[in-house]
């Protein structure tokens, strides 16, 4: 009896637990079903339905020649779903980590399940990176892997084939695909496309049940963007400002362009930086990217007589054989008397065409005084000191040109020399190249037109004429002056080509320190030049900021070589010959 009792007894209790876990499956189910079912089913929904933003692809970059300076590549990001993880694909791991490019050690903790914390919430993790742009013939070879709940997502990402190649110019695009600089954020409106999207459902494997998409839009890549540049100029330039870097200056610059139309052919900073490495800021810091071309301003020095002078002609003030008296040094002006800057050397009586050859400071000052002071201002803002050029690239500044009510008593002896005044590269350019276009100050262009995926023309950019500067003879009469600068007795002859007739100007600027003083030791050289001088094809400027030299860092040692060396290489890519017509004066004088 008694076995039986117990024999009942233990019936009844598996019965009883039997009835509880039946009793406790109901209540999960009723939970389940009643009290969760909004927030599950919301959950199941969100796991189960995607809303994709699919990225249009982002327009090229090319030069003149056609050649690619910015485009896209398409690119997987690779992940995992350690909850989607089959055990028996282990043995696949490591292979897996190979084709990552990854250590195995380094991968494996990624694969383990784990929990995060969102507003007090645990959640299970659904996604970790493993690695991001693998290409699609390395994601083909891990996708024949096929372990469960390894994926990639589709993306894209901007290359830069030159490297350091005209970087200043086009500027980057950060990893999101943003633009941050140069080109690439002046015209990304075209250069972005048009983002399409998806809505659609997957299964548990994160695989997509194409029966069950709803919606989709298809993307618009973007348009191609066709610049002035021209890559082989480019290239030369890239060079140059490489063995310049043996100098260890704080900066500089080399502008190359065809003063006819004001398109720059090429452009180019040290310190530079590679674009496809944005984010390395130990090997290029931010300071690097800055274009100095229009981002930094200086004191031109004598580049800039060319202002006063070739004001001074326009205007009928002087011609070419009028003679100043260079060894005085303090004359009347306004009813006071003038202190006059010293000269190298003691000059005495030069014509207004050896003022320019042998750059004498005091004849420049001597005929910036003929202009007075809302001429010699007038004429600095005609020629495009104190404004910006126009160029299409964002952080250009204006510079600095003092209105005549702002002047002290020495600016009208001081400006002519190039001092008082400070201006970026780009604009010492654009006024040495109204000396190479019959007195036009052109507007620089980067943009040269705008094609679609077919090749189509959306948008074309011309050359554009700001104003008149000087007159045609004036221009023409400062062309031959400043051959003669280049020529055996000019401050330039570092510049001159044997069979190629150069026109241009040396300038040598002491640097304002902190305390407002000039320094006795750091220099600015520069040399702004074109040719050939009777048919101008190609203008060049050279900018050195503080080069580290054993000797006095003047322009025509130091700036005047390069650009010699930068035009030598020009001529023969360009073809140039040295047989050019003689430039003919124009007959609009307005």
């Amino acid at each position: 009896m008694a076995r039986g009792g117990i024999s009942v007894f233990r019936l009844l209790c598996v019965f009883l637990a039997f009835v509880a876990g039946f009793i406790a499956v109901l209540v999960r189910l009723a939970n389940l079903q009643l009290v969760d079912r909004g927030e599950l089913a919301e959950e199941s929904e969100r796991i189960r339905t995607k809303f994709e933003v699919i990225e249009a692809k982002r327009g090229n970059i090319y030069d003149q020649r056609h050649n690619l300076l910015a485009g896209t590549n398409m690119v997987w990001q690779v992940g995992v779903d350690p909850e989607s993880l089959d055990p028996e694909d282990k043995p696949n791991w490591p292979k897996l980590a190979q084709l990552l490019g990854i250590p195995y050690q380094e991968m494996h903790p990624r694969m383990e399940p784990g929990v995060r914390v969102v507003d007090g919430v645990e959640t299970q993790i659904r996604w970790r990176t493993l690695a991001d742009d693998i290409t699609e013939a390395g994601y083909e070879e891990i996708s024949a892997l096929q372990i469960d709940g390894v994926y990639g997502n589709l993306h894209y990402k901007r290359v830069y084939p030159g490297l350091t190649n005209a970087a200043h110019v086009l500027g980057f695009v950060n990893k999101e695909l943003k633009p941050v600089t140069g080109v690439e954020l002046a015209m990304d409106f075209y250069l972005s496309g048009q983002k399409g999207w998806l809505e659609t459902e997957y299964d548990g494997k994160r695989q997509e049940m194409v029966q069950f998409r709803k919606r989709q839009v298809d993307p618009v890549d973007g348009f191609h963007v066709f610049l002035t540049l021209d890559l082989m100029v480019q290239h030369v330039i890239d060079m140059e400002l490489r063995k310049i870097a043996d100098m260890r200056p704080d900066g500089a610059t080399i502008i190359v362009s065809d003063p006819s139309n004001g398109f720059i052919l090429g452009l180019g900073n040290w310190p530079n930086y590679d674009p496809n490495e944005f984010y390395d800021t130990k090997k290029y810091p931010l300071s690097y990217r800055r274009n100095l071309a229009i981002t930094d301003i200086y004191e031109p020095g004598s580049t800039f007589k060319i202002v006063p002078i070739s004001a001074a002609l326009s205007e009928e003030i002087v011609n070419p054989d009028r003679q100043l008296d260079c060894s005085l040094d303090r004359v009347r002006y306004q009813n006071r008397i003038i202190s006059l800057p010293g000269d190298y050397k003691d000059f005495g009586l030069l014509t207004v065409r050896n003022v320019v050859a042998y750059s004498s400071n005091r004849g420049s000052a001597y005929i910036g005084m003929m202009l007075g002071d809302q001429r010699l201002y007038r004429y600095a803002r005609a020629f495009g000191f104190g404004e910006k050029t126009g160029l299409s690239l964002g952080g250009e500044v204006a510079g600095i040109l003092h209105k005549p009510s702002q002047w002290d008593g020495l600016t009208i002896s001081r400006m002519p020399m190039g001092h008082a005044i400070a201006c970026t590269p780009l604009q010492t350019h654009m006024a040495m190249t109204v000396m190479a276009n019959d007195g036009v100050l052109m507007e620089p262009r980067i943009i040269s037109r705008v094609e679609d995926t077919e090749g189509n023309t959306i948008v074309e950019f011309q050359p554009k004429a700001k104003r008149r500067v000087i007159s045609s003879r004036a221009a023409l009469d400062m062309s031959e002056f400043l051959v003669k600068a280049v020529g055996p007795e000019g401050t330039a002859q570092n510049a001159n080509i044997p069979g190629i007739e150069v026109a241009g100007k040396t300038g040598t600027t002491q640097k304002i320190m902190k305390n407002g003083q000039y320094s006795h030791n750091e220099h600015v050289a520069s040399f702004a030049g074109f040719f050939p001088a009777r048919n101008p094809l190609l203008a060049i400027t050279v900018v050195i900021d503080n080069p580290k030299t054993r000797f006095t860092a003047y322009g025509g040692q130091v700036a005047a070589p390069v650009f010699k060396r930068v035009a030598e290489q020009l001529i023969h890519i360009r073809g140039i010959s040295p047989n050019s017509p003689l430039r003919s004066i124009a007959l609009d004088e307005n």
